[in-house]
């Protein structure tokens, strides 16, 4: 019988930048860890349109659908043990995959120079599958036993109920309020820390931090105890930013900056609920 193989697969509403092809993900002492797969899907009518302006219509646009397959490297024993295996995967292996996807699509951004390749998140699959299949089977997106999961429910946080984003974007857009530099730079400083990119969180905290205490002195009276605990964590932001430079980040230091970009975080929020 043919080795059977686990796999994740997962599609997105627009192409995810890596052309498609198999990549080899390789780990401590280049060993093999997994294959991705990555597969464009439907659109393909839009090349017989051609590139010349024509009139305007109403229908929609296709767009290509992005498909990424996740295949262990290494084979099950049998396939009592893929069906074992299938029987108890779910939701953290769904996790999982989407972090290595996202290392390959930060390294094709890094690689390609092209800073508007983005990194996916759960909630944007169109699909997510779990299931095991036959080397070549799986790899043209065809599998022996599979399941496909649900989008699961995202309970509302203390943050996003305090935020009420549809009310923020309206004064966001009603000019009744501006965005601050420090809630971009905070928001790629948390994409960076949950992506494990330790020196790349770490120096982008600490431009974060200056920009938030400097935005942040107009609230001064309603934000001055927040303020004075940045102010006081200045020190530790700035030795784990040049821990960053000299080529490493420790487990401590990592906690610190984690700690100090939730502080920021609580701030930024707290600047916006005082202002309703």
């Amino acid at each position: 019988m043919a080795a059977l193989f686990g796999f994740v697969q997962l599609e997105f509403p627009w192409a995810l930048g890596p052309p498609d092809g198999r990549y080899v993900l390789r780990g401590h002492a280049g060993e093999p860890e997994h294959v991705l797969v990555t597969t464009t899907l439907g659109a393909q009518q839009r090349r017989l349109l051609g590139n010349r302006p024509r009139p305007a219509g109403t229908e929609p646009a296709p767009v290509p659908t992005a498909r990424a397959t996740l295949v262990r490297a290494a084979p099950f024993d049998e396939e009592r043990e893929a069906a074992d295996w299938l029987k108890r995967a779910g939701e953290d292996e769904i996790d999982d995959a989407i972090v290595v996807l996202n290392r390959v699509l930060h390294l094709h951004r890094t690689a390609a120079a092209d800073a508007f390749v983005r990194e996916v998140a759960r909630a944007q699959a169109l699909i997510a599958r779990v299931g095991y299949g036959e080397g070549e089977e799986v790899a043209h997106g065809r599998w022996t036993e599979a399941t496909t999961f649900p989008m699961p429910r995202t309970p509302r946080t203390r943050g996003a109920a305090a935020l009420r984003p549809q009310e923020r974007l309206a004064a966001l857009l009603g000019a009744r309020d501006a965005p601050l530099a420090a809630e971009e730079l905070a928001l790629r400083a948390r994409v960076d820390l949950e992506a494990g990119r330790r020196r790349e969180a770490a120096l982008q905290l600490r431009i974060a931090l200056e920009a938030g205490l400097a935005e942040l002195e107009p609230w001064r009276d309603s934000l001055g105890e927040r303020l004075a605990e940045l102010r006081d964590a200045r020190g530790a932001v700035a030795a784990a930013a040049n821990a960053a430079l000299e080529g490493g980040i420790d487990d401590d230091t990592l906690a610190e900056v984690e700690r100090v970009l939730i502080r920021l975080e609580a701030a930024l929020r707290a600047r916006v609920a005082g202002m309703d």
